[in-house]
């Protein structure tokens, strides 16, 4: 993997990570309905774009151990990294979900 290949995945980690960090815009009347998302196929698709990025870094594993040589060991452990950090912001976001499931199931009616 060349020096052009690394850095474009270090930009596109930096762009998740801001992604991630961003506060979404307050709700008022002025955006409200504007945008609408639906939740379900959000997350669906966060998990599989998860499980992409999980099963082509097992591929890159077993390449480099079957000793592919277009395959080097900065490229396999950049995407490992890339799988485990993907995979900890869903674990995240699940808690999350579940943290405000609880708290609305615990609310009185």
């Amino acid at each position: 993997m060349n020096n052009m290949n690394v850095n474009q995945l270090l930009a596109q980690m930096r762009v998740l990570e801001a992604q991630a960090q961003a506060k979404p815009a307050p709700i008022n009347e002025s955006n409200m309905g504007v945008q609408k998302t639906d939740f379900s196929n959000l997350l669906k698709q966060s998990i599989n774009s998860v499980n992409e990025t999980s099963m082509h870094a097992g591929k890159l594993a077993d390449s480099f151990e079957k000793g592919d040589s277009n395959v080097s060991l900065a490229e396999l452990m950049i995407s490992m990294e890339k799988a485990n950090v993907s995979f900890q912001a869903m674990t995240q976001v699940r808690n999350k979900l579940l943290s405000a499931y609880q708290e609305i199931m615990n609310m009185p009616v």
